[in-house]
């Protein structure tokens, strides 16, 4: 299955990691983590065993080690090994290093290419779709960054095997988002399907179609690509709370508390916002919800934010969401 993107290919399948031509570049790094280089580097290798001398970069996982010195370890593996404007990275792991792979190689040297392969269901269905990238700043949630296609992205659904339960469930808060802000069908489809019984290679293709539809209309975010920060404003200040305190959570927990949040300020029946606020705490355990007055520093910093006014993409009715939703802090 392959979905044109704007100027790229997702490909999506068991012969996904194939369909790229890494002949035309003169060096290849492989970027990862201690994880993805122990489940899925070998898996990849495996199935291009042309990249067998490739320079493997590996960072640590997690959020905390999404920043300026992880970057700078990047640069500088690429710069000791010589790689030129003609080089490839390719980021094989979940959304922090595809977020910050991609970051790095549009930044070596002015830009080079890069690829993404994502390796868990988050990175699947949202990160590595788009051209988003960047890091995080004085633990702000992707402060730095900037917009930048990838030459393709390939998506293996076998990885989700190698995932934690609680990663694949990360990951999903992302295709909760797409169905609730545009499409309905999908929402009534997960409310009945048991989320162990989910077919992913079909949700995955679904949840992509949903994002590119929207990338693809508005790639830099003036208008209806807004729509994808439906649960994000308040997630990402969700998220910042914890790191700041040195308990970094997972992206998709940011997003689901963030979901609850912003479904309560949407203008839904009160029947629709217990049924999404009910579906996500019977089918997933989550940390503790900051209160709102902890978060108001991080709010105020959000980089959507307008005329000194937070900024949400808020659901106007399960399956359609309006965009530049401005509330003063003391308003929420």
């Amino acid at each position: 299955m392959i979905i044109q993107a704007n100027n790229y290919p997702i490909v999506i399948g068991e012969n996904s990691l194939t369909e790229f031509n890494f002949l035309d570049y003169s060096q290849i790094a492989i970027l990862v983590d201690e994880n993805t280089k122990r489940d899925c580097l070998p898996i990849f290798l495996g199935a291009n065993p042309q990249l067998n001398h490739a320079l493997i970069i590996e960072i640590k996982s997690g959020e905390e080690n999404k920043d300026i010195s992880t970057c700078s370890f990047i640069w500088e593996q690429l710069t000791k090994t010589n790689f030129d404007r003609n080089s490839l990275l390719i980021n094989l792991g979940g959304g922090v290093i595809g977020d910050m792979g991609g970051f790095a190689a549009s930044t070596y040297k002015r830009g080079i290419d890069f690829i993404q392969i994502p390796t868990t269901l988050l990175a699947m269905v949202d990160a590595s779709v788009g051209g988003k990238l960047g890091i995080d700043f004085k633990d702000l949630k992707n402060q730095i960054g900037l917009f930048n296609n990838p030459k393709a992205v390939l998506i293996y659904p076998n990885f989700l095997k190698t995932l934690p339960e609680n990663q694949l469930k990360s990951g999903f808060a992302e295709v909760l988002k797409h169905a609730l802000i545009a499409d309905v069908d999908l929402w009534e489809k997960l409310k009945e399907i048991p989320f162990k019984d989910l077919n992913w290679e079909e949700i995955i293709e679904t949840s992509i179609q949903i994002k590119n539809s929207i990338v693809k209309d508005d790639p830099f975010e003036h208008g209806d690509r807004k729509k994808l920060n439906f649960g994000h404003t308040f997630g990402h200040a969700i998220e910042s709370y914890y790191l700041e305190k040195g308990t970094p959570i997972l992206h998709g927990e940011g997003v689901f508390m963030g979901i609850i949040l912003e479904t309560e300020i949407s203008h839904l029946s009160e029947n629709d916002k217990n049924e999404i606020k009910n579906y996500i705490l019977s089918n997933f355990a989550l940390p503790y919800t900051p209160k709102k007055y902890n978060l108001h520093k991080f709010l105020i910093n959000d980089k959507k934010n307008k005329n000194s006014k937070i900024n949400f993409s808020l659901l106007k009715s399960i399956g359609n969401c309006s965009i530049d939703n401005l509330f003063y802090s003391d308003e929420l």
